[in-house]
């Protein structure tokens, strides 16, 4: 099924969900998720997992419940709905998600491993890589890209505080992500277009993290 647009009560839908996260509300609207989230949500993986997902990894939709074990906040439903293309966590990932802030997309390093971390520190330390690097993350955040993920507010371990990419070595995860307040073109063949050109912007940090980080040893 060629991808049209989110359903016209996708937001409606979160929106609702944010004001009362109960089963109650869940089993009441979940034809409206089935239909006009979800099934989007597969259309649109699909269609790009054609450019995407050929030599990259495999699409896949979030399940829509949260992990409540650890968590002191017990509401049972995310608020979000989000895909991805990827190989393993942390080796790169083409990333979208529908909320009631509209639609977001992502890519690079959202989780690493320990030994995600050493490659990925490694590589940007390095003369050749590390400068290609710092350059790529730059072009992107002119370009209007949030470079975010988490960090260490001091420098790491067996680094030097005077490297000249030390803020870079900070960083225990790094992706970059933009977002799309919520308006008619969700509901549209232009949402389409907007992911895809947005992860075209992203393939150069996808394929560096897949080239130089990689799928954790944990995931082997």
């Amino acid at each position: 099924m060629k991808f049209s647009g989110f359903g016209e009560h996708a937001i409606d839908f979160y929106d609702g969900l944010v004001a009362d996260n109960s089963k109650a509300f869940w089993e009441d609207n979940k034809d409206v998720y089935a239909n006009d989230v979800k099934a989007p949500m597969e259309a649109l993986l699909a269609e790009l997992s054609t450019e995407f997902a050929t030599d990259f990894g495999t699409a896949k939709v979030f399940r829509p419940y949260r992990d409540v074990r650890f968590a002191k906040d017990k509401s049972p439903y995310k608020t979000h709905c989000g895909g991805v293309i990827e190989q393993g966590r942390g080796g790169g990932a083409y990333y979208v998600e529908i909320s009631p802030a509209g639609l977001r997309v992502g890519g690079g390093c959202f989780h690493l491993e320990a030994d995600q971390i050493a490659r990925f520190r490694a590589t940007i330390a390095e003369d050749v890589h590390g400068p290609a690097f710092e350059q790529m993350v730059n072009k992107l955040r002119r370009s209007g890209w949030e470079i975010l993920g988490e960090r260490l507010k001091t420098k790491p371990k067996g680094y030097d505080a005077d490297h000249p990419r030390i803020e870079l070595l900070k960083h225990k995860s790094l992706y970059a992500a933009r977002t799309w307040e919520p308006a008619d073109f969700l509901h549209e063949r232009e949402c389409f277009t907007r992911v895809r050109k947005a992860w075209r912007e992203l393939r150069p940090l996808n394929e560096w993290a897949r080239d130089h980080v990689g799928v954790s040893i944990r995931s082997a």
